[in-house]
């Protein structure tokens, strides 16, 4: 007596065409992938604040800086001492719808603080509240 035996078929997966798939992919990601390009900033430690609410950016903002130290920066370009004056006129003649935000260090001096927001006055430069850094929340009793 002869018994049939059932046909196996084969069940290997087919690599060649995912291989394709695999590099028609990888093509594709390094083609849109937008690169950064590293902004040279100051690095600075910003003060801490407690339930400081945040709102979504809608305009574009440029950034006054000062770091510990007391050293400006406008839009990430340092700003001499004693020329912050014409720069921020400089500034305003480029952006005159734009505001501008001021970032300080916690550490930085107060005197110079003082002069920032004289100078932003005197010029007319309107100007959004400045960031700090959020603490960690602490849980009410």
């Amino acid at each position: 007596m002869q018994f049939v035996r059932p046909v196996k078929k084969n069940s290997a997966v087919p690599i060649v065409p995912m291989i394709d798939i695999l590099f028609i992919l990888l093509i594709f990601f390094i083609v849109s992938t937008n690169f950064k390009r590293p902004r040279h900033q100051m690095q600075i430690t910003l003060p801490t604040a407690k339930d400081l609410p945040t709102e979504t950016v809608m305009a574009e903002m440029s950034v006054l800086a000062i770091d510990a130290t007391g050293n400006l920066a406008l839009e990430g370009a340092a700003v001499p001492e004693g020329l912050l004056d014409s720069y921020l006129e400089a500034w305003r003649k480029l952006n005159p719808d734009r505001t501008l935000e001021v970032e300080a260090d916690e550490k930085a001096p107060f005197g110079k603080m003082v002069e920032i927001w004289g100078a932003l006055s005197r010029l007319g430069i309107k100007v959004m509240p400045t960031r700090a850094k959020m603490s960690p929340a602490t849980p009410e009793p």
